[in-house]
């Protein structure tokens, strides 16, 4: 079942997809577009330009920017891009992020920073660009990636789950102070997802990935989820089907976390 209706179309807005080259974030991009939606693309995958050549095949409005989103100056210009091409932005979903595998003392100090900045720092920094726009255009739809590691701690992963529970935390206290703008701020906490990330985890701890990938699937549904299935979470939060939904945490995990 996908969440496709009059209420979950985004034609006529404009969403801005962070980390979207690939994974999630390529799947929302796709999904965002086929229902309706014009779509920036930024990312500092070069794949990204593929991406936005495919939607606009398709007949739809996108194209790819390539901006690190932990530069205060990338921001702002894939922001200021983005306004100029299509003239607002309704939809912001701060989807980059990245991994390190490993416990306090195995990591670096050079680790710590860049998974704090990426998974963090860039949805402070995108989110200032982006709401005042939004708040004088009436409202919008802030959607933030987090984690089920954001709620409960894994193993030999610190800093990732350091920084998606700040993610959760964040989101809520943004729903607070702009909800009265009529800014929606939700995150999504998805569990393992197969992904390059999800892979490239197994080569982190130096496990085989099938084994890796078979220990990720032991949860109720008994899989894995797959990029699809995450997007259509976001597109429920960047819809006006979530109208009366802010501040909240949506865990999209196969039913992992049912048991914490």
């Amino acid at each position: 079942m996908t969440l496709s209706s009059e209420h979950a179309s985004l034609a006529g807005k404009v969403a801005l997809i962070t980390g979207a080259a690939s994974g999630i974030g390529r799947a929302a991009a796709i999904l965002f577009a086929r229902e309706g939606a014009a779509v920036a693309i930024a990312d500092t995958n070069p794949a990204g330009a593929a991406l936005a050549e495919e939607i606009a095949r398709s007949g739809a409005h996108a194209f790819f920017e390539h901006a690190d989103v932990t530069q205060a100056a990338d921001c702002h210009g894939v922001v200021e891009r983005t306004l100029r091409e299509f003239g607002g932005i309704q939809v912001l979903f701060n989807n980059a992020g990245i991994m390190r595998r490993a416990s306090v003392v195995e990591l670096s100090e050079e680790d710590w920073d860049r998974v704090m900045s990426v998974n963090v720092k860039s949805i402070f920094l995108m989110s200032r660009q982006v709401i005042p726009t939004m708040a004088k255009a009436g409202g919008g739809s802030i959607i933030n990636t987090a984690s089920g590691w954001g709620i409960t701690g894994g193993p030999r992963a610190a800093v990732y789950c350091a920084s998606k529970g700040a993610v959760v935390l964040l989101t809520k206290a943004m729903a607070i102070d702009h909800g009265p703008q009529n800014i929606r701020v939700n995150c999504i906490c998805p569990g393992d997802t197969d992904t390059g990330m999800l892979r490239n985890e197994a080569q982190q701890l130096g496990e085989r990935e099938d084994l890796f990938l078979a220990q990720s699937a032991r949860r109720p549904l008994g899989r894995i989820g797959q990029p699809e299935e995450i997007a259509q979470a976001a597109l429920y939060l960047a819809s006006d089907a979530s109208s009366f939904v802010t501040g909240t945490a949506l865990v999209v995990d196969g039913g992992g976390l049912a048991g914490s």
